[in-house]
Order: structure tokens, then sequence, then C-alpha cells
């Protein structure tokens, strides 16, 4: 099978490109890396000729809640409108669990992107996960502000990019089935505790601060609201385990 990705080089398509192929698939990765503006649908059809699914994992690099929504609305419409023209039957899309029914931030950008999907009339699947344990790398790789890690105040139960992916793949694989049950990590943990491991398994000592956030989302952060439901799936592996085998790789 074709599978096009939908933003395939960032912490979750490079995965979902490796299980792809691991798999015997053919992936096409979709990304400003590879030549694709998904923000433009100009000739975006033509790529998608003979895709028997697109895989959207795509994500923007910003902050800006006006900038967030503006991206999903227009990636989203855009792949949506160049699969119906090039009679892809499967549209596969990644949201979070809790989105929404938080909508701020990026969480709004999600709810808005699980909006236009379940409203298109396409033949769609949406898996709903929690926070990926790569959120601990990427936070410490931005580097310090003042000499401090930043990192929100976040109740979460994550699960490895590498888990999602593979489970991206098996949907993509099958029918379309609507809304797949939610998939989480195995146990909860704290986001600021997770950087700050993440950080010392990485010889990096500077102070954390942890940072409430602001909003709805903000607020669903620390309270719990972002925890998947009792009885959700659940993946097998933890953060520590994720850590010692990230960090090995780091240090050899």
């Amino acid at each position: 099978m074709k599978f096009a990705i939908a933003g395939g080089t960032g912490a979750v398509g490079r995965h979902v490109a490796a299980a792809a192929q691991r798999a015997g698939h053919t992936p096409l990765v979709l990304s400003r890396g590879s030549g694709f503006d998904l923000m433009n649908v100009d000739g975006l059809a033509d790529h998608l000729t003979g895709v028997d699914a697109v895989i959207d994992v795509s994500s923007p690099s910003t902050l800006s809640t006006k900038k967030i929504l503006a991206f999903f609305g227009t990636v989203t419409g855009n792949l949506l409108t160049a699969e119906r023209d090039a009679g892809v039957p499967h549209h596969v899309a990644l949201s979070i669990i809790g989105a929404a029914a938080h909508r701020s931030g990026y969480y709004a950008g999600k709810a808005l992107q699980e909006d236009l999907v379940t409203a298109s009339g396409s033949t769609w699947s949406m898996l709903r996960t929690t926070q990926f344990h790569e959120f601990s790398q990427q936070t410490v790789n931005r580097g310090t502000l003042a000499g401090l890690l930043i990192s929100p105040k976040m109740r979460t139960q994550p699960i490895a990019a590498a888990d999602v992916a593979a489970e991206l793949v098996r949907i993509a694989e099958g029918l379309p089935r609507d809304l797949e049950p939610d998939l989480a990590g195995p146990r909860e943990e704290y986001i600021p505790d997770m950087v700050r491991k993440y950080a010392r398994a990485v010889g990096k000592n500077n102070p954390l601060l942890a940072v409430p956030m602001p909003g709805a989302a903000g607020k669903a952060m620390r309270n719990g609201g972002l925890l998947p439901d009792p009885g959700s799936r659940t993946s097998s592996q933890t953060f520590d385990e994720w850590l010692t085998t990230t960090t090995e790789g780091i240090k050899s």
C-alpha cells in the first residue's frame, strides 16, 4: 500500500514513515523538507494519485493560537480537498485526548482539525492519544531562558511516538472506522519531572521552572483534564524505559 504522510519528517511523522516501510508499504512524505507546502492546495492532488491513505501528523511550530488555528484549518482543508480530487479512500488523523473539550491554545487547533474531518463527508479514521515521551526531549532541546529550563505544569499519561506511529499505520491498513478508541501510555507522569529527568540524563543541570499555562487547556493540563478515561487502551513502554533507550543512544 502507498501512504502519504503529512508532516512526515516531524517528531511523529518520521516514526510513521519508518513503521510504514517496515510493514512493506510505500511512504510518501509530505513536508516542506520534501518539497511540499501543505498550506497551498495547488497541485497537491496530483501527488496523491494512487495513494491508499493519507496519515496526517502535521503540526505547526508556533505558540500563537491565531497561527495554530490558521495552520490546522488550512492544512486539514487542503488535504481533504486534494484527497477527494485524487480519489484517496482513507484519511487518518492524529488528535489529542481532551482537545475537543478544552479548546484553547494548541488544543483549539486540534479541536478545529477534528471538526473539519468529522464534518467533511470523507471516509476517515481518527486516533486520539496523550502527550509523547519525546516532549521532554523537545523541551530540553529548545534551550533555556535566563539559564532556566521552562516546562508547563501538566499531568499526563505519556506514550512513545513510535507506538503511536505503529498504531496509525495499522489503522491506515484497514477500512475507515471514524473515531478509534483512545490510546495512552502505561502510567501517569508529571511533565516537569519528565523534562528534569531527560535533562539530567543528557548532562544538563539547569534549574527548571514549571509554568502554569493559560486558558481552559492550561487548567486541564494541571487538574488532569487531559488524562485518558479509566479503561482506555494503553501501550507498554514507560517514560523511564523510553528515557533509558533514548539517552543511551545519545551518549553512544
